[in-house]
């Protein structure tokens, strides 16, 4: 066996993979088709959990610290959405892809793991034991288990010849990283009369601090061939269709067409072999859903590999990726494709889509909408399926940041391992098996007990005493050596 885990694609989600399986002392190979890595920021946005899940790894200051990373707030079909209190701790951040790969690499490589680059996969198989892969330069690996975040034209998903149903992209629209001038937009989102309309987010600043911008521009007779490139010309007309002279074009950096396809795995599992990000998912990047999408992915399965190379892994918890995970890639394409209704994507100017927005708008003034669109695009409305999600409102959701004292919750999962929050001291004995798995704290704290996956997630809340805390201890933890 040459590595536990093999993990192919170096993206967000590959590194945010290899990060989670360096922390739970898993031999790791990352390996990427490409030469170097990209330049291009492609995702702009980082939302609410996935900022949650860096603190808890104690790498979202370090990551903040890398530039200018401005406070954003999310929308809903170009609908803005106020920042959110209560369960958002932490408010979205505009940090760039580009920037993230660049975090993770340097991260990833001051603790030993480098990305294996130029290793384009051609070859995979499989037995009870082990995945063996197989590259073009005539090369092999053999793990334990194999992850592919190779992203939406995955290698990994074609040999694997997984079934990926869902809808194929009509239309295509420009995203393109500009530097603009003149007067700068009121809204993120402007429509003009016939059906054209732009998009800007922030993208932070260039080399010498000029605000950059993320682009993105659709309507009628827009919808252009993939192959075909984007021009400055195409790009300051469409800028002068929406904004007339207010706008101007000072720097184009990057341009691309993305598609409206809409496509999902059947199964993330395949045996030893895990697909994660767009390998498993595809949709519009429409409100920094994918990115963060597959970034939890990985923490969602990271720890659950780490317990399987260790050997105390339950016999299901492998399982247990595909049961949480699916569904959530469905719900944000679900979401997704809602909005591409609601926003007029093709810039049809139909007037029951319009009529539609219009009430859809004036139902988002509403609190309780905005706190339910607000979940639903951080992230934080996912609640996993566990045991006592029906009679405990905190089982299943991301464990609250709470202040103990000498330690945050977000800071005692550092360590990459369960935690019991034991505020009156009463589950020693009943923890004391898996203390090799699990960390106690919280003692003399005015909290409420609950048990804490690796991945932030509350899998026991004390309602029902030790029983019903072994009972999940052996559920998520394996039985105690």
């Amino acid at each position: 066996m040459d590595t536990d885990v093999l993990v192919v694609g170096a993206g967000p989600t590959g590194m945010t993979l290899a990060n989670e399986l360096l922390l739970a002392g898993v031999s790791t190979v990352l390996v990427d088709r490409l030469a170097r890595r990209s330049e291009l920021s492609k995702a702009g946005g980082v939302q609410s959990r996935t900022l949650e899940a860096l603190d808890q790894r104690g790498l979202l200051e370090p990551l903040l610290a890398t530039g200018d990373h401005p406070v954003t707030t999310g929308h809903f079909a170009g609908i803005p959405l106020p920042l959110q209190g209560g369960r958002h701790h932490l408010p979205w951040r505009s940090v760039p892809q580009v920037v993230i790969e660049g975090f993770f690499e340097r991260h990833l490589a001051a603790h030993g793991l480098h990305a294996r680059r130029d290793r384009e996969l051609v070859g995979l198989a499989q037995d009870d034991e082990q995945v063996t892969a197989t590259f073009a330069d005539g090369t092999a690996l053999r793990s334990r288990y194999l992850v592919a975040a190779d992203g939406a034209h995955s290698t990994v998903r074609s040999l694997l010849r997984a079934e990926f149903p869902g809808e194929p992209g009509t239309l295509t629209i420009v995203a393109a990283d500009v530097r603009l001038g003149g007067t700068d937009p009121a809204t993120s989102h402007t429509w003009g009369e016939d059906g054209h309309w732009a998009a800007l987010f922030p993208l932070g600043t260039d080399a010498r601090g000029r605000p950059l911008r993320r682009l993105v521009l659709g309507g009628p007779d827009r919808s252009l061939p993939r192959e075909v490139p984007v021009t400055e010309d195409e790009i300051r007309d469409g800028l002068r269709t929406v904004f007339g002279t207010r706008v101007e074009l000072r720097e184009l950096r990057y341009a691309r067409r993305i598609t409206n396809a809409s496509r999902q795995v059947e199964q993330y599992r395949h045996g030893r072999v895990f697909l994660a990000g767009d390998a498993a998912h595809v949709h519009l990047p429409l409100g920094a859903q994918g990115m963060n999408t597959g970034m939890q992915d990985a923490l969602n399965l990271g720890w659950k590999l780490g317990a399987a190379v260790h050997g105390w892994a339950p016999g299901n918890l492998l399982d247990t990726y595909h049961a949480e995970r699916h569904p959530a890639g469905a719900a944000v394409l679900r979401n997704v494709r809602a909005q591409s209704l609601l926003m007029d994507w093709a810039g049809t100017r139909d007037p029951d889509v319009l009529a539609a927005r219009e009430i859809f708008t004036d139902m988002a003034e509403l609190p309780e909408v905005q706190g339910y669109l607000g979940d639903l695009m951080s992230g934080m409305a996912i609640r996993y399926p566990m045991p006592g999600t029906a009679s405990q409102p905190l089982v299943g959701r991301p464990a609250p940041d709470l202040d103990l004292g000498p330690a945050r919750v977000h800071e005692l999962l550092r360590s990459g391992r369960g935690v019991l929050l034991d505020p009156a001291d009463a589950f020693a004995e009943a923890a004391g098996p898996w203390s090799d798995r699990v960390d106690r704290a919280g003692k003399g704290a005015g909290i409420e007990p609950m048990l804490i996956r690796p991945d932030g997630y509350v899998c026991w809340a004390g309602a029902d005493g030790a029983d019903g805390l072994e009972a999940a201890l052996t559920h998520w933890f394996g039985a105690p050596r």
